[in-house]
């Protein structure tokens, strides 16, 4: 038994529209709150946890008539997502606030640069007769696409930067496993690659879906520069044109990107009961000259689908600390005693002759270090003696 999201079109008339965002407002503007609020407390050193800014929130409604209009549901949602968001933050810099107030942290959301995001838990919201009813009585209408399995306990309402309107439904899931096959892989993380694994009908290539549209999106946000509001002024038609038309591409590159992850991710699964893959955490590469096309390698796409992929067919994933795995020999264990430059893609071992491009070697170690045989795994070339 686990846990998925399934995603629907919505349909909203011009009056739903309209309330969703007065809604969105709401919430954003209860956000904002517990951002200076949160920024307030650290100043002060004092703790400003999701209890203390619940009670908060029944001072603001209180307080402000326009926000008791609003959904209870949808703002206290708001303030433990923004609790979850700050408590992230600071795992990440392992309990320690930043020495810039706002670097990590939750930020203010601003009306123009933000797109509406509503959370409601089942108390908030009902279904029947294909609509969806949130709290504060707003009707959409859903695509059922595919039927739900079981009664989701949550939903999320939000609005691309296109304008069409989404609802994701959590609902409880049984496991669907694949046939057992005997098959373990490594998986080693890349951007010439996005994957190079121990198996090479397996390997995911840079499939450069960014770069191929890099010309369209120039060409858009050219025209959006030319014809950029001046502070304070609204839009001209040509300026949101040309905003649709990237937004539109932006959304087809990530479509792309997904649906590639996905089938891969599949094909990994159905093939294999065990997968060693490295724990690659691709944000430090948004700081490095390659950050344009790790960025459109999608890493992080790839090894999500790859997780939720084999916990919904009952495969086992090892994440594998990256450290060292360039270095190290998948054969013997040997360390090199210098670290190989990005230019070397061939890694030969000096201990006992092992010779491999450089992201096979580092996908055999995955192996090793999860404590699988890579018996099974493609043969190696070793150096002459």
């Amino acid at each position: 038994m686990g846990h998925a999201r399934f995603t629907y079109r919505a349909r909203a008339s011009t009056t739903a529209e309209r309330m969703l965002l007065a809604e969105w407002g709401r919430c954003r503007w209860v956000w904002n709150q517990c951002v200076a609020e949160s920024r307030q407390a650290w100043k002060e050193h004092r703790e400003c946890g999701p209890a203390g800014l619940d009670k908060m929130l029944t001072g603001w409604r209180k307080e402000h008539v326009w926000l008791r209009e609003g959904s209870s549901v949808a703002q206290k949602q708001t303030v433990r997502d923004f609790g979850k968001s700050r408590a992230k933050a600071l795992k990440d810099r392992k309990g320690k606030l930043p020495v810039r107030q706002r670097a990590g942290l939750p930020q203010f959301k601003k009306r123009d640069r933000s797109l509406p995001t509503m959370n409601y838990t089942k108390q908030g919201f009902t279904l029947g007769d294909g609509l969806l009813t949130v709290a504060g009585g707003i009707v959409v209408r859903v695509v059922w696409s595919r039927p739900l399995p079981s009664a989701p306990s949550s939903v999320r309402v939000y609005q691309d930067a296109l304008g069409h309107w989404y609802v994701s439904f959590v609902v409880e899931t049984q496991a669907e496993p694949y046939p057992e096959t005997g098959n373990v892989i490594g998986i080693d993380w890349g951007v010439k690659e996005t994957a190079t694994t121990t198996s090479e009908a397996h390997d995911l290539p840079h499939p450069e879906f960014g770069r191929k549209a890099q010309e369209k999106l120039s060409r858009y946000q050219r025209r959006m520069a030319r014809r950029k509001p001046e502070r304070g002024k609204p839009a001209s038609a040509g300026y949101k044109r040309a905003k649709r038309k990237a937004a539109a591409a932006h959304a087809k590159v990530a479509a792309q990107r997904q649906d590639t992850a996905r089938k891969w991710a599949k094909c990994v699964v159905r093939d294999h009961d065990q997968i060693a893959a490295e724990d690659f955490k691709p944000k430090f590469l948004t700081k490095s000259t390659m950050a344009r096309k790790a960025a459109d390698a999608a890493i992080g796409a790839a090894k999500k689908s790859l997780i939720e992929m084999a916990a919904k067919h009952g495969r086992v994933v090892h994440l594998i600390d990256p450290a060292h795995t360039t270095m190290d020999c998948s054969a013997c264990g040997a360390r090199a005693k210098t670290r190989l430059l990005l230019s070397e893609r061939t890694y030969a071992c000096t201990a006992c002759g092992l010779v491999l491009p450089r992201d096979k070697n580092s996908a055999r170690v995955m192996l090793v270090r999860a404590g699988l045989n890579p018996a099974g795994a493609d043969r190696v070339r070793r150096a002459a003696a």
